[in-house]
């Protein structure tokens, strides 16, 4: 229970199914927090609807171990010039790892969330499925799940709408019925930003914007570290007046390419071999799938391909995904079930 309209529902809908349930929140970030689900103000909104609602509540404590998985991979990345998406490691090694073994240990019988996603049953098996409301769907950031963790997830509100969901909330007298949605990631606070938060705990490094294609210098940088590929706002445009988007961040040799959309667009995308997961049986050479590498990016087909690396190749050219984010893999034939999931790489 984060706080937040979605999993105060999805704990009144299961406990009017008949379920016994029990209401858990997580600290994580030890820090200041004003955003996210790591607010003193979520933590109190969780504990008030389990009051309502007649359950108990518990706070477990995993700060380290979210230090330890998401805030110092997400520095460390930045300080190699990658864009990482922390809410997903979160859910990776915090959400679906350490809580399902603390409740396994403890003996509940699941685990619920207020995610909106589904779960799909058939032939003994368990698919993740994409949400109901596509505007609010998060089987994107869910990707990594596999078959042992979705047996043992419910997803309450998955086949809801959010506009249903706040309903239900107002229904059952919860305090967070017209709670605003959460947007930022919980251990940078809103006010200060990202920059504010590195600057802190790095160095930035000062880089040259040079153009792709004529190697002209369009500018500098003072924080590299900021830069993300496929990025175009704060980037200058060039001496033909036309847009530029980042290419390439070169942290090593304090150098930002940057070129013209028609000039960066890539035809494949490198995966890490080591973060390939997939739900059930692993895909092979050939695989085709629909693409996503971003919460609510538009799917594109691909190709999975292996050599030395693996790769997605993809059917039409696109914006050059950037080094640390995900992509998630769906059916061609069922687009909305999930296939699996992996981190991008350099080329």
């Amino acid at each position: 229970m984060s706080g937040g309209v979605d999993s105060s529902v999805a704990a009144g809908l299961l406990i009017e199914a008949g379920h016994e349930v029990v209401g858990a929140t997580l600290k994580l970030w030890g820090g200041t927090s004003d955003s996210g689900c790591c607010s003193v103000a979520d933590v109190d909104d969780a504990r008030r609807v389990a009051q309502i609602l007649g359950i108990d509540h518990h706070i477990f404590n995993y700060t380290e171990e979210f230090e330890r998985h998401v805030v110092e991979p997400f520095i460390a990345a930045h300080v190699a010039g990658d864009s990482p998406n922390p809410c997903i490691e979160c859910n990776r090694h915090i959400k679906f790892d350490l809580l399902f073994e603390r409740a396994e240990r403890l003996g509940f019988d699941a685990v619920a969330t207020g995610h909106h996603a589904q779960v799909l049953a058939r032939d003994g098996l368990h698919y993740l499925v994409r949400g109901a409301d596509e505007r609010k769907d998060q089987s994107y950031v869910l990707g990594y799940l596999n078959e042992q963790q979705l047996s043992q997830l419910l997803l309450p509100i998955g086949a809801m709408t959010k506009d249903a969901v706040r309903i239900e909330a107002e229904r059952l007298g919860l305090r967070t019925w017209n709670k605003p949605d959460s947007q930022d990631v919980c251990f940078i606070e809103a006010s200060k930003g990202r920059e504010s938060f590195l600057a802190q705990r790095i160095e930035f490094t000062p880089a040259k914007i040079v153009d792709v294609q004529s190697g002209e210098v369009l500018g500098e940088t003072g924080a590299a570290e900021l830069m993300t590929v496929g990025q175009r706002r704060g980037v200058l445009p060039g001496r033909d007046g036309a847009k530029r988007y980042v290419a390439r961040v070169d942290i090593a040799q304090r150098r930002i390419e940057v070129g013209r959309l028609e000039d960066i667009l890539v035809s494949s995308i490198r995966l890490n071999e080591e973060s390939l997961s997939f739900a059930h049986e692993p895909l092979v050479d050939g695989s085709v799938v629909l693409a996503q590498w971003s919460a609510h990016g538009r799917v594109q087909r691909a190709t999975l391909r292996h050599d030395e690396n693996w790769w997605l190749e993809l059917d039409a050219p696109a914006r050059p995904v950037a080094a640390g984010q995900s992509v998630v893999m769906y059916r061609t034939d069922e687009p909305t079930i999930v296939e699996g999931a992996a981190i991008v790489t350099s080329p």
